[in-house]
């Protein structure tokens, strides 16, 4: 459902007043030569260059230069409701009007454009509140429930030790070792097989290692 528009008497007052507005701009600028679209153009510029202005003082209220253009279209505007009074004879405009009226439009697009590309300032920084050290206050219930134990940790363990290097094959002698051999030939001449390691072992009656070193080094069964 669509609102209804409640007349408002400041709407009503302002369009009253920017449509005399207008008109007395139209009749001066039709006075000081400027005949056709020309005259009807120039209200719209002044209109134009004073909403700028103001928007731009909306944002920024220190801005002398917003300032200094809404100065310029107000008074512009006011110039022409005074002029059409009758106080001014619009059937003989003096020179100096005609040359201001004929002025306007490239008065009026500097002040436009300095205004909507000039950068506004940012408002300065609020200063920072002092900040009041607070002292850290433990406050502990009664009743409030004691903090649950941390769940036991798995022991830690010890890294396992390095696997001992085997011991090395102890050295047989020479001698030892051609005797070994007479002994395992003899059998082999005696019974026609080799000699079995335990009974060269049993044979020699040397410690297991030395027994051990000799039998590899004969390769016997």
């Amino acid at each position: 459902m669509p609102r209804s528009i409640r007349p408002d008497a400041v709407l009503i007052q302002a369009v009253i007043a920017g449509a005399l507005s207008f008109a007395h701009l139209h009749d001066l600028a039709e006075a000081a030569g400027q005949s056709g679209w020309k005259a009807w153009a120039y209200p719209i510029s002044v209109d134009l260059l004073l909403v700028a202005a103001w928007r731009r003082l909306r944002t920024a209220r220190r801005d002398s230069s917003a300032w200094t253009w809404f100065v310029i279209a107000l008074t512009a505007s006011l110039g022409a409701n005074v002029a059409t009074a009758g106080l001014l004879d619009l059937h003989d405009v003096p020179a100096w009007l005609r040359i201001l009226v004929a002025g306007w439009p490239a008065l009026a697009f500097l002040g436009g454009t300095l205004l909507v590309h000039s950068p506004t300032q940012p408002p300065a920084p609020a200063p920072a509140a002092e900040q009041v050290p607070t002292a850290e206050v433990d406050v502990h219930r009664a009743d409030a429930p004691e903090p649950a134990p941390a769940p036991p940790t798995a022991p830690e363990l010890a890294p396992a030790a390095d696997p001992a290097p085997p011991a090395a094959a102890p050295v047989v002698p020479a001698a030892l070792l051609d005797h070994a051999r007479k002994i395992a030939d003899a059998h082999r001449a005696s019974t026609g097989t080799p000699m079995p390691a335990d009974a060269l072992t049993a044979r020699l009656g040397l410690p297991a290692p030395m027994a051990d070193a000799i039998t590899t080094q004969l390769q016997l069964a």
